[in-house]
């Protein structure tokens, strides 16, 4: 694919995926990078060094990788009059892997977010964020050293799908008055109203992968955090089709809570569930 905006590298080669979804990774790998608005090109400036000097030192200086930025947020728009140009999203589609900073999204209104709207046309529905505490960084719990943990938070759904109308403008007025007319709910009339769509595809997906890594990983459980006791339909039903996809798919390699009352059989990853009030508590108190 040829590129009007953007540079692409002369050396370096693409990453690929095979027929097994796996990730071919060349020597020389050619990345795509978002430098990003605000503190974004001072944060990219020191990151690629880290990056570079960490491979170097990894790889004994076998492996590099060719950076090639790509436009998106204010600097594009100033330059392109987009925000995000389509080159920008087929780049990243092509190379299958890159990083990008921080990107402009006033709030409340303006724009609508960057980051969403890649999650979505990317269809980067895992947000994968390890939290471990490292020797000697200040910690303000007392056992940090319990601390480790890999949340997998879902990307495009639920809160994610970005689906949300201003208190006051003609949409949510008339989802107002179509609330009211076909299910009787009352709604004020001054409110900013947003739908939450959770579903079974989605929902089986995302808690797939974090089972698959669990397995991979050798982690001890995974921790299915949600609100069902409030909205059981939306956040119960994640819930249970969490639940579904460990029984149906992993039933050689998890036990449920309820199938072993707390005495895990040696070799199996325990899935379990918390309530979110609950599991940040939990998480501060009893992280093991």
């Amino acid at each position: 694919m040829s590129y009007k905006l953007i540079n692409v590298p002369t050396s370096g080669q693409k990453i690929t995926v095979d027929a097994k979804g796996q990730l071919n990774v060349p020597a020389e790998p050619v990345i795509p990078f978002i430098r990003g608005d605000g503190t974004g090109p001072d944060i990219w400036a020191a990151s690629q060094m880290v990056f570079d000097a960490a491979v170097a030192k990894a790889y004994g200086g076998k492996r590099k990788i060719h950076w090639m930025e790509v436009p998106a947020g204010e600097a594009s728009f100033q330059k392109f009059n987009d925000w995000l140009p389509q080159e920008t999203v087929d780049a990243l589609r092509e190379f299958r892997v890159s990083i990008k900073g921080p990107l402009t999204t006033p709030v409340g209104g303006g724009i609508r977010s960057l980051n969403v709207t890649l999650r979505q046309t990317l269809d980067l529905y895992q947000c994968v964020r390890p939290v471990k505490w490292y020797p000697n960084v200040p910690a303000p719990v007392r056992e940090p050293q319990k601390v480790d943990m890999v949340i997998f938070r879902e990307n495009t759904e639920d809160i994610y799908a970005g689906i949300e109308f201003k208190s006051g403008s003609p949409e949510a007025l008339k989802l107002r008055d179509f609330l009211k007319t076909a299910f009787n709910k009352t709604v004020r009339e001054d409110s900013g109203l947003g739908i939450k769509p959770v579903s079974e595809f989605g929902s089986k997906r995302l808690v797939r992968a974090a089972i698959r890594y669990a397995i991979e990983n050798k982690r001890k459980s995974v921790t299915l955090v949600h609100k069902g006791n409030i909205m059981k339909f939306t956040e119960g039903a994640f819930r249970d089709w969490g639940y579904a996809v460990a029984k149906e798919e992993f039933r050689d390699f998890c036990v449920t809570w309820d199938e072993c009352q707390g005495q895990v059989p040696a070799g199996k990853i325990l899935v379990k569930d918390a309530i979110a009030d609950n599991m940040f508590q939990q998480a501060l108190l009893r992280p093991d």
